[in-house]
């Protein structure tokens, strides 16, 4: 199969966030018939090939996509091919790059491996459920990563974090005729006062991730037009480094805000790897890049605890989510290249395990 039939299948294949099963069950019907084992759970999928006892390295990818939003040119789950283009829901988050890595196992499985590689391709990344978090104790011990995103090849050594804080201002209600002689406090006003507070807050910037800033994303106060407010609700969404400790930020938040502070969710931990780690030299060799970058964006790599991981693939971040996306059949090819250069560069840059 050629690598635009399988772009052109996957692509094909709806697979909504919670609805991967018919992609997965073709997934699993490809990688059987090129003669590897193949492990599922829900609709994760993973198989492993090379050298048992080795290095072991990882290459993860996600067979969800997003719903599709209004503005799409025609149908967003037929692929349409423009030329060396092809258009359709997930092309570029994520199915190019599952393309990519399917392309790379298939090669890289015929030739003599210094290490062992698993190849893991999960399901709800997209909703944070039940996916490569659920399988990851599966997979055995692992050396290193490759969470595979569209980022135009660029090798991401470091990806924010995401933590959210629910924010509750209190105050006392009364009749807003009555307010000031009753000296009922406006629970909107605390709030307020809070929200300008968090707009100034200024954090520590990350050498690949530059400075961030904390928004206010919702709010909600108030019952009724004539009434002081006695609550007011509103949500902080921080996109944070990999030096930060998202239980030490709540508790500074809350003790420069009136309001009660709350976490939200703190699972989305920031990542970061040493950019002289195996994993980042072995990728920028095989990309052919200069030094790593930064991303703001989260992905599956948040769930993967200590191993050191990039994140890199075919497509670009910006073209993700949005109507008519696309990935170009020359972007497939140097995805698939990309992998299959950087398996053996890992292994061989990777310290041999003891005896």
């Amino acid at each position: 199969m050629s690598p635009a039939e399988l772009l052109t299948l996957l692509v094909g294949t709806p697979s909504v966030s919670g609805e991967e099963g018919p992609l997965a069950d073709l997934v699993q019907s490809l990688v059987a018939a090129q003669g590897f084992e193949v492990h599922r759970q829900g609709n994760n999928l993973w198989f492993t090939f090379g050298k048992p006892g080795g290095s072991r390295l990882l290459l993860n990818s996600h067979l969800d996509t997003v719903p599709p939003s209004t503005g799409w040119e025609g149908d967003p789950f037929t692929p349409v091919w423009h030329g060396p283009r092809l258009q359709g829901l997930g092309a570029n988050d994520a199915k190019g790059c599952v393309a990519a890595i399917l392309l790379a196992a298939f090669e890289l499985s015929k030739r003599p491996l210094e290490g062992e590689v698993v190849v893991a391709l999960s399901a709800e990344e997209e909703t944070g459920g039940q996916g490569i978090a659920t399988i990851l104790d599966q997979l055995g011990p692992l050396d290193g990563a490759v969470v595979g995103e569209p980022t135009g090849l660029r090798i991401c050594a470091a990806q924010r974090g995401l933590l959210v804080l629910k924010c509750t201002a209190r105050g006392q209600s009364g009749h807003v005729a009555h307010a000031q002689m009753l000296g009922a406090e406006n629970a909107i006003h605390k709030a307020a006062r809070d929200i300008s507070r968090i707009a100034a807050m200024d954090f520590p910037a990350h050498p690949l991730l530059g400075s961030q800033k904390a928004q206010v994303t919702q709010i909600q106060g108030g019952l009724r037009r004539n009434q002081v407010p006695d609550a007011c609700e509103f949500f902080i969404d921080l996109r944070t480094g990999p030096d930060q400790d998202h239980d030490e930020l709540a508790a500074d938040f809350q003790r420069q805000l009136e309001s009660e502070v709350t976490l939200h969710s703190k699972r989305y931990l920031p990542k970061g790897t040493d950019p002289a780690h195996p994993i980042v030299r072995a990728a920028l060799q095989a990309a052919g890049k200069a030094g790593p970058v930064g991303s703001g964006t989260t992905s599956d790599w948040a769930f993967l605890g200590d191993i050191p991981a990039v994140k890199a693939g075919p497509g670009d971040t910006f073209r993700s989510h949005r109507p008519n996306e696309y990935l170009t059949l020359p972007e497939l090819e140097s995805g698939a290249a990309f992998y299959a250069s950087l398996v053996p560069a890992f292994f061989k840059m990777q310290v041999p395990h003891e005896a």
